[in-house]
């Protein structure tokens, strides 16, 4: 399920929250439809090149889950600017990225599972 999808109160059917703010604000579903945003996942994205998150790669267990979850609680929500700021030496883990006003450090596995699009892309 993507961060954009939710479940119901009382219901066990999944909601697509993007569907909804669809609906209620159809400026912004013209604006910006999905199909014309270039995504690619945080660990492949060149330093200092700014981006925003789009979305969370979905989870296929509950380790996957439980980093998802992790994942949104530092600040990796969907419209959120991010940078790679710097990623380690001599190896390539872990990477330093900058998300709103704060920085952290991921692990490559960890920012593949966090999908941006470029700025200047959209």
């Amino acid at each position: 399920m993507s961060i954009l999808q939710s479940t119901a109160p009382g219901s066990a059917a999944p909601v697509n929250l993007s569907e909804c703010a669809a609906e209620s604000s159809p400026l912004q579903a013209q604006a910006a439809p999905a199909a014309a945003v270039a995504t690619v996942s945080l660990d492949t994205l060149a330093r200092h090149v700014p981006a925003r998150v789009v979305d969370l790669a979905p989870a296929s267990n509950v380790e996957e889950q439980e980093l998802m979850l992790r994942l949104m609680e530092i600040g990796f929500l969907p419209g959120e600017r991010v940078r790679i700021v710097a990623t380690g030496f001599p190896g390539p883990d872990p990477l330093a990225v900058r998300v709103g006003e704060a920085t952290f450090a991921l692990r490559r596995h960890e920012a593949s599972k966090v999908l941006v699009a470029v700025e200047g892309w959209a």
